[in-house]
């Protein structure tokens, strides 16, 4: 441990930052209480541990910590992802060399940005699904019309087509202007839940499990977790169904052979959707071991047409986001290589 002068470790410990101080070699030689809180680990158990073994995973190069020592450039990155005991947290973090006695040590001031990042995501992410939405209900409807005339004309003109060779052209515009059909019919899909009945959750889930397990590969696990305490309450279960089965068959879809899948439920308390504040929430966990959500798309996840899977249609999880929408819900993830997780959060009202 650096002995850090008395006035200096007095203003540490009183910080809201995170202050870590590192060796050459980044191994933790001081630690203020801000900094233990964000770890989730106390002084006495992380002090001379390198700080690379306790993130398990994070955005930011581990050679610029390393290469400060030599250089003896600092730096500043105002949104860095780290992974912790399988809790993700973004923190805006600076870089210093500063000396202790003849030893010379990089300094390290976190702040985690974690809430107003979430609430300023929540509202921009709204305002752009809602002008993306509105832009692909336009163009469905201006593909629809024209598809009818053109499926209707090729059913005419195959009967009069005197040989079964030519008439398997005007199959295939038939077979294709069905498929766009169905495509159309996804991209407008329900916007108002039907009729809602009261029932408990785990009866959806679990229909949605048998349903994939009929085409499962033999080398993916489903494992389940749930809270039996989470009450009844009003859903359109045709619809959450929907939205759990667009989440899990992307999960396989992405596992491909080898992987398991979690599914847990649990309570949530103060839960802030779009704004409004909810006493209680029912908690879905979709969890995956997979190779994580590309970075280039994460923003963009939600939207219609954003896939990274090749042959995707990118419409599983806007579809989803909809459904969970009309019951006044919210879908959250957080993702890391071997980790994805989807939250979906239900509002639970009298």
């Amino acid at each position: 441990m650096i002995m850090i002068p008395e006035p200096q470790q007095s203003l540490l410990n009183n910080l809201v930052s995170s202050v870590f101080v590192l060796d050459h070699k980044l191994h933790i030689k001081y630690i203020n209480p801000a900094g233990e809180q964000l770890l989730g680990s106390s002084a006495s158990r992380i002090l001379d541990v390198k700080i690379t073994d306790i993130i398990k995973h994070t955005s930011l190069d581990p050679s610029l910590l390393a290469s400060m020592i030599k250089t003896g450039q600092g730096f500043t990155d105002n949104e860095v992802s780290l992974v912790i005991d399988d809790r993700q947290l973004l923190v805006e973090i600076s870089a210093t060399l500063t000396n202790f006695g003849p030893e010379t040590c990089i300094l390290i001031e976190a702040r985690q940005i974690d809430l107003q990042k979430k609430i300023s995501q929540e509202l921009y992410q709204h305002v752009q699904q809602q002008a993306a939405q509105e832009l692909v209900r336009g163009l469905a409807h201006e593909i629809k019309n024209p598809l009818g005339g053109l499926r209707g004309a090729a059913q005419l003109l195959e009967k009069e087509l005197p040989t079964a060779e030519l008439k398997e052209y005007t199959s295939i515009i038939i077979e294709q202007a069905d498929r766009l059909r169905s495509l159309v019919d996804r991209l407008l899909g329900p916007q108002k839940p039907g009729k809602q009945t009261i029932l408990n959750i785990h009866s959806v889930i679990e229909k949605v499990k048998q349903l994939v397990e009929f085409d499962l590969p033999p080398g993916i696990i489903i494992e389940r977790d749930y809270d039996p305490s989470i009450p009844d309450f009003e859903m359109e279960p045709d619809l959450l169904q929907q939205a759990l089965l667009n989440i899990i068959s992307n999960a396989i879809q992405i596992l491909k052979e080898h992987g398991t899948i979690k599914i847990i439920t649990r309570t949530a308390h103060q839960v802030n959707i779009q704004g409004q504040k909810y006493r209680l929430c029912a908690e879905i966990k979709i969890i995956d071991d997979g190779p994580g959500i590309p970075e280039h798309i994460k923003d963009t996840l939600f939207y219609p047409m954003v896939t990274a899977r090749e042959g995707g249609t990118g419409l599983g999880l806007s579809i989803a986001q909809n459904l969970i929408k009309q019951h006044k819900g919210k879908i959250e993830c957080h993702s890391w290589p071997g980790h994805t997780e989807f939250s979906i959060y239900l509002p639970l009202r009298k």
